[in-house]
């Protein structure tokens, strides 16, 4: 596993819940494609996709009530949760502790 920054632990994991189906959670996934596209944001994450018709038993585990949602995971903790984000904007917002 490599680590961006070594100050921190192990890589941090960025696991985003959704749905297939879901037209929002297709537009998330675009503005979350945006956010980590950014030259200075490749590789800061471990992105994880989980699909809530595939694995219901992870969005159970992490008391995931609501799609798209995005739960940041560092050293085996959970370090943060953006339910619904409306854009680009909230998703660096709450990324923003980890990226550089």
């Amino acid at each position: 596993m490599s680590v961006a920054n070594p100050t921190l632990g192990e890589q941090p994991r960025l696991v985003f819940f959704h749905s297939p189906v879901s037209g929002n959670c297709r537009r998330v996934e675009g503005f979350l494609a945006q956010v980590l596209q950014r030259r200075r944001n490749h590789g800061t994450f471990d992105v994880v996709r989980v699909s809530e018709e595939e694995r219901p038993d992870l969005l159970e585990r992490f008391k995931i009530e609501t799609l798209p949602t995005l739960v940041v995971v560092q050293n085996k903790a959970v370090k943060g949760r953006l339910e619904r984000p409306r854009g680009c904007r909230d998703i660096e917002g709450f990324l923003a502790p980890w990226l550089h």
